[in-house]
């Protein structure tokens, strides 16, 4: 060990290396590995510069290291980074690496709540109308208009299984042929730690589907490369996973968000709009429409049911129809004098404010 190396520095990497290893094994999205990583990198480095064994820092360290990361990050970043660390600390302690947690004393940071942003129904529809509109421009006739008509039906197929299965970006981008079941109006799918589930597809999703696969994607595959061993009559490959790119490759997330955005440009919708906000937009709607809170969750793929119950707080048109169906003075008397029923309610609403 070097003189400027921290006591217990160099076992940090094999450490963290385990630990990413079993969070790989769990099934952990690249994402949240690649997140975990820097966490980590970016700690046992502050550490290691601060002669800070990684295995019992001094609270004065942490601290100081909290302060360091505040200074450069928002608060939900910092709180990510917190829990990424925790989660590490727990797995060294089961591991019998450390003695205990030494951050398990150090306070989270309080995050403001965010309601997540939600599409209106005729929105949700603009984007499906603008995704249908590419390529009616292209000459007709031509290579550049087959393709282009090609990437259009892939576009509202993905916009309208996005929204009507609720599903995540991941969970969209790594779908197979093999998990649409058009018939019975399902998709299998494989959600965070490996967890499988059955989501719904209504009939405009069904259509749109089926328009994508026997229309488009067949002249998608065909601009792939060869296989090695190619299917009869096609020489091309085919991996099989449903949304496909330009090239014949899988669209890959990257992609997806890309398309996306140019629908959000193009329908003129804020900034913001993502591929999540069409599965926000899936499940306030469902509950809009009357749709059980667990009914809703085992749609979603979440876990525990405080995270669906987010959704209940989003729209304020719900809201204010279950008020107004159920207090008892959100509506006047009968014999109330004319024009009493909005003073009644305005103070009915300042006194539940």
């Amino acid at each position: 060990m070097s003189s400027g190396e921290a006591p217990g520095a160099g076992q940090a990497v094999p450490a963290v290396e385990r630990f990413l290893q079993a969070l790989r094994a769990k099934g952990s999205s690249a994402n949240t590995l690649r997140s975990y990583r820097t966490a980590l990198e970016t700690y046992t480095s502050w550490l290691a510069a601060h002669d800070q064994d990684w295995r019992s820092p001094s609270r004065g360290a942490l601290r100081a290291f909290l302060t360091a990361l505040a200074e450069g990050h928002g608060r939900r970043t910092v709180a990510q980074r917190l829990a990424a660390l925790r989660s590490f600390y727990r797995y060294a302690a089961r591991e019998q690496l450390v003695a205990g947690n030494p951050l398990a004393a150090l306070p989270t940071p309080r995050q403001p709540r965010r309601l997540p942003a939600v599409l209106s129904i005729a929105d949700t529809e603009r984007l499906i109308e603008a995704a249908g509109e590419q390529g009616r421009h292209a000459p007709a006739g031509t290579s550049r208009a087959e393709l282009e008509r090609a990437l259009a039906l892939r576009d509202v197929a993905i916009v309208e299984t996005a929204y009507a299965a609720g599903l995540r970006i991941g969970e969209l981008a790594t779908l197979t042929i093999g998990a649409v079941d058009l018939r019975r109006g399902e998709v299998r799918v494989t959600g965070k730690g490996r967890k499988e589930r059955i989501s719904l597809l209504g009939r405009p999703a069904r259509a749109a589907l089926s328009a994508y696969i026997d229309g488009a994607r067949p002249l998608l595959v065909r601009r792939g490369p060869a296989a090695d061993s190619p299917a009869a009559g096609t020489g091309v490959a085919d991996s099989g996973t449903l949304f496909l790119n330009h090239r014949g490759a899988a669209l890959g997330t990257r992609g997806i968000r890309w398309r996306l955005e140019r629908l959000r440009v193009a329908t003129g919708l804020p900034e913001g709009v993502s591929p999540h906000t069409l599965r926000h937009s899936f499940a306030t709607h469902l509950l809009d429409g009357g749709a059980d809170l667990r009914v809703v969750q085992e749609l979603l793929g979440h876990e525990s049911l405080a995270t669906t119950q987010i959704y209940t707080h989003v729209s304020p048109a719900r809201l204010r129809a279950a008020y107004t169906a159920s207090h008892p003075r959100a509506h006047p008397p009968a014999n109330a004098p004319h024009g009493a029923g909005s003073s009644s309610d305005g103070a009915a609403d300042e006194r539940h404010e």
